[in-house]
């Protein structure tokens, strides 16, 4: 009877001590659980880091080639003949160079981000602003100061309706015979057909007599005057002749047509700098932020 009196005792007593050990082995199991959490927290963060970094990287070399398309035509295309006379060439090459030096510089600073985050942002960013620079001075940013630089609106204006340089040019249109080229054209056309939206701006201004004088068409280099319109007009009536070695190119409407012509071509260029020089710098301060990111464990 003692031993049935004692066996729910011991029960008892080897279930309470059962407990304990589960509980404090329960105790001992929470820590590391905790920290198997935070591990796959810091793992995630730094692939994160990672991804994004590689894709700015990507995303900065690709906005790279456009660059490298432009070095191509800029060393390559051959540009207006006539351009020669305002040292236009020289600047077409000196601009291609340059953006080789961009391109290079550029996509270094990508490869080797990892070394060199803080020097390379430094380095790429001089010739990423002098690029903006010069952009915005080619699309006329800068009205007094542009006249210093070649090809801008304000130098190209000055270059093209100065006299003596006229003479060059004028006879450079002339030797490259854009208005025989537009007589033999016009077998095809009408007279309604010699109108801006049918003719380059060189043809309209240079080819034919400027609207305001309304004569009437003939053939392509000859004019008839109106009798209601007398002498001194406009300036281009009375310089226009039916000439084929005079036409209009004496006429301000001939100056502005080859004006149009070349400031278009470096007008775009200008804004092209812009637009890749401002792209390239937020690409390549958004590299920096996410590397120095990476580099902190993603913190």
């Amino acid at each position: 009877m003692a031993e049935n009196t004692n066996n729910p005792t011991t029960a008892t007593t080897a279930a309470e001590a059962m407990t304990t050990i589960v509980a404090a082995v329960q105790e001992e199991m929470k820590p590391p659980q905790e920290a198997s959490k935070e591990a796959p927290i810091t793992m995630d963060k730094t692939r994160l880091a990672r991804i994004i970094v590689g894709a700015i990287a990507i995303l900065t070399f690709l906005l790279s080639l456009p660059v490298l398309a432009s070095i191509i035509w800029l060393l390559y295309m051959k540009g207006y003949d006539c351009e020669s006379l305002l040292r236009l060439p020289k600047l077409q090459i000196g601009i291609g160079i340059a953006l080789v030096f961009v391109f290079l510089i550029s996509n270094l600073v990508v490869f080797l981000r990892a070394k060199v985050h803080a020097l390379g942002l430094l380095v790429v960013m001089v010739f990423l602003i002098l690029m903006l620079t010069m952009g915005l001075a080619l699309v006329g940013a800068y009205k007094n100061e542009s006249k210093a630089v070649i090809g801008s609106p304000t130098w190209l204006k000055d270059k093209v309706y100065n006299d003596n340089n006229w003479n060059y040019i004028k006879s450079c249109i002339y030797d490259s015979r854009i208005c025989d080229d537009l007589v033999a054209r016009s077998l095809s056309l009408k007279s309604f057909d010699f109108s801006a939206r049918k003719l380059s701006p060189i043809e309209f201004g240079c080819c034919r007599p400027p609207v305001i004088c309304e004569m009437d068409c003939v053939n392509a280099t000859y004019w008839k005057r109106n009798d209601h319109l007398g002498a001194g007009s406009d300036e281009d009536c009375d310089a226009w002749q039916n000439d084929e070695d005079v036409l209009c190119y004496d006429c301000m409407a001939c100056k502005d047509g080859f004006l149009k012509v070349i400031r278009n071509k470096w007008w775009r260029l200008g804004l092209f700098l812009v637009l890749m020089s401002l792209l390239l710098i937020v690409a390549h301060l958004l590299l920096f932020i996410a590397t120095v990111w990476e580099r902190f464990g993603g913190m």
